[in-house]
Formats: C-alpha cells, sequence, structure tokens
C-alpha cells in the first residue's frame, strides 16, 4: 500500500508507507496535490527551521508572483482568521506577535492552570467510573483541553459548548483538498467565532480580568499592542491547537497503551511523575496526532539530489520523521522508558508550539488519574475505527470499560 491519505486503510496505518518513502528518497513528487514529500527526520528537522520556506507566502510575494492563485473571495473570513494567527505568520509580524502573546501566556500562568487542569481530570475520569465506562474521546479526552483553553481565555462556562463545533469545523480546512461543503462550514465557524471573540474583548477591555484575553489586551512593547484581528486570531490558534493534538493524543495513545499491554501494566505499576511524563512524549512520538506540516518555498532549496524551486510546496511527515530508524532506535516499537526522545509532535523553529508545556501537563493529568492508585484498570469493548482525515489524524471515539 502507498502513500494515499483518502484511504481509509492507510489512515489507519500509515507506518508502512512511511516506510517505503523513507526508502524511496528523500524529496518525492506528489501529483495528488502538487508536493514534494519529505519523509526523513533530519530533513523535516531542518527545514523546520529553514527561514527559505515558510507558513505563508504573502509577507514577501503577491499570490500572481508567487504563482499561486488567490482563494476564492468567498473564503475570505477563514483567511483572515487563519492568516493573522501566529501558526501562518512570518517574520516580522511573528516576531512581534509571538512575543506579546508570550507576556501573556508565561509559565507562571501554566503554573497556576495545573491544579485545576489535574482537578477536572480527576472529575472526568469519576464520570466515567461512575458510568462503568463508556467513550474515552467524548467523556475526559475532549472536554479536559476545551475547559482547559476556555478557563485560559475567559470564556464564561455557559458558552463553552460553542467551541469544539467551531473549532472542528475550521479545522477541516486543514486538510488536504477540502472541498466546497467543509469550506462552507469553516467560513461560517469563522465569522461566529470571531463575532464571539470581538464580543469578549469588548467586556474584557471595561472589565479585565486574570485571562489570557484581558493579559492580550495589556500586553504591548515598542512596536505597539496587537490588533483586535491578532487578538481574535491568537485565541482561536490557541483553541484549535490546544486541543485537537491533546484530544488525539489522548485518545490515539490509549489505543496504543491497549495493543501494548506489557507497557500498560508496567506504567500502571509505576507512580513515577517522571516516567509518567516520559511515556506521554513517548505516546506522541509513536501515534503523531498531526502528521503533516506544510511549508512554501520562499527561496530554491535543495533536499539531496533534489532542486524545489520557489513557488513549490513541501510536505513535511511529522509521523514518517517520528518513526525514522536513522533517529530512534527501534522505531515502530512502543517504549514508554524511551530516553533519547526528540520527537516533532511540537514542531520546530519558529514555530514550535507555543502551548507545549500545557499540553503535556493535561496529558499527564489525564493519564495520570486514568492510572491512580484506587482506579480499576481500563479495558478496551472494541476495536475503534479512525475518523476520516489525515492531517490531523484520530479516532472517532474508545469505548472502554472498567
Amino acid at each position: 500500500m502507498g502513500f494515499d491519505p483518502w484511504d481509509a486503510a492507510f489512515v489507519a496505518d500509515p507506518y508502512p508507507a512511511y516506510r517505503e518513502l523513507r526508502e524511496q528518497g528523500r524529496a518525492m513528487w506528489w501529483e495528488a496535490t502538487g508536493q514534494w514529500l519529505v519523509p526523513h527526520y533530519a530533513d523535516v528537522s531542518a527545514l523546520l527551521r529553514d527561514r527559505r520556506l515558510g507558513r505563508t507566502y504573502l509577507h514577501r510575494f503577491s499570490h500572481e508572483e508567487f504563482g499561486r492563485q488567490a482563494p476564492p473571495p468567498e473564503h475570505e473570513p477563514f483567511h483572515v482568521l487563519n492568516g493573522n494567527g501566529l501558526l501562518d505568520l512570518e517574520d516580522p509580524a511573528h516576531a512581534r506577535v509571538r512575543r506579546l502573546v508570550a507576556k501573556a501566556f508565561t509559565p507562571r500562568t501554566v503554573k497556576r492552570l495545573v491544579p485545576a487542569v489535574r482537578r477536572l481530570a480527576g472529575e472526568l475520569v469519576g464520570r466515567l467510573r461512575a458510568d462503568g465506562g463508556g467513550d474515552l474521546l467524548t467523556v475526559v479526552a475532549e472536554p479536559l483541553p476545551v475547559a482547559v483553553i476556555a478557563e485560559l481565555l475567559g470564556v464564561p462556562e455557559a458558552d463553552r459548548g460553542l467551541l469544539r463545533p467551531w473549532s472542528a469545523d475550521i479545522c477541516g480546512m486543514f486538510e488536504l483538498r477540502p472541498d466546497e461543503e467543509t469550506a462552507r462550514r469553516a467560513v461560517r465557524a469563522s465569522v461566529e467565532f470571531s463575532a464571539y471573540l470581538r464580543g469578549l474583548i469588548t467586556e474584557r477591555r471595561s472589565r479585565p480580568g486574570e485571562d489570557l484575553i484581558s493579559g492580550l489586551i495589556a500586553a504591548h512593547d515598542e512596536e505597539g499592542r496587537l490588533s483586535e484581528q491578532e487578538m481574535i486570531s491568537t485565541c482561536v490558534l490557541l483553541l484549535n491547537a490546544g486541543h485537537e493534538a491533546t484530544v488525539n493524543t489522548t485518545v490515539n495513545g490509549w489505543w496504543a497503551l491497549f495493543r501494548n499491554p506489557a507497557q500498560l501494566a508496567a506504567l500502571r505499576e509505576s507512580h513515577d511523575p517522571e516516567k509518567l511524563s516520559t511515556a506521554v512524549d513517548e505516546l506522541m512520538r509513536y501515534d503523531t496526532p498531526l502528521q503533516m506540516f506544510e511549508r512554501w518555498v520562499l527561496d530554491d532549496i535543495r533536499i539531496g539530489d533534489t532542486v524545489i524551486p520557489r513557488g513549490g510546496e513541501v510536505a513535511l511527515l511529522f509521523g514518517s520523521a517520528n518513526r525514522d530508524p536513522a533517529r530512534f532506535e527501534g522505531p515502530d516499537a512502543l517504549d514508554l522508558v524511551r530516553a533519547d526522545n526528540p520527537h516533532l509532535t511540537f514542531g520546530a523553529g519558529i514555530h514550535y508550539c507555543l502551548g507545549a508545556p500545557l499540553a503535556r501537563r493535561e496529558l499527564e493529568a489525564s493519564f495520570g488519574a486514568l492510572l491512580a492508585d484506587g482506579v480499576p484498570p481500563l479495558r478496551l469493548v472494541e476495536e475503534p475505527r479512525w475518523r476520516d482525515g489525515y492531517v490531523i489524524r484520530g479516532l472517532e471515539e474508545l469505548l472502554v470499560e472498567f
């Protein structure tokens, strides 16, 4: 089976195809989307840091100059929202916005949230136990990061049910070749989410609190304040990036543990927080929630014997890089005590995930609560199915029982 992100069998297990890609070379042209596939760890790691690549090209070129078509005008609300967030901004705008956001999203902020994260994880696991089991995704994995990000942003509890559907619709546009219905839902969610946040920002300006939105309003330096659109885009990105990866790491991780019972048993017997942290990193490496990260080629680059000219696009295969035997010993084995584990799940370079410390605390809290003393062993009820979608890869549900 070759590389085919629209094939359900490939999505369920892309790793044999990645092995074939790594054997074929360092950069392979893929006609289906007009991209260069990059499967090796060393190349992916280096290109994430290479300033000749960019998440956007609009800071240097027009669409016409870059040889690309502008998106349809009706998609503009999505592209305005996405284009003003840290994920797609490039320097100098990226450096300015990240510096301002970092003033509000500090280690102290994350530390302040840890007790609430642990308490919430315990409560969610308690609900799952009270019911004798259920869908781990909807009962534990999903509510935890959504609630944490909502708490961080200062979203009132009554409004939090709005966030996940908006996020899911927006993230549909990050898949390969999204259809027009996906785009329509993403545009509608972008409009509605932006309007909601605009109202919340207005309220915080008159009544600031200790939440991140109040911090973003206050954040400024010699170059000026964040614009309202940059604040809105930052908040949306924090929700989308802050929960999609955490949700999928949780359920994909438990599915991996169920398939490796000896590893699960050893983790259950260990009560060392450091070992739990090491295990979480291994689960992120073993079944990466974000399989592909795309970059535009702003200036000609060479990968091995292949020259990729300006105007091209590379598809950096995180899932393949994290299983590359040139970097990881026994990469296809789940090793929860793997010490040397510089996985690329959070990216690298200027776009390294700002929320990585918080994501780790959330994952440690949810896995820790399910593995705690006095909690009966979790058992799989039935083999799960994978959702449609490859770039953000996760299960439809994970039915479990105690």
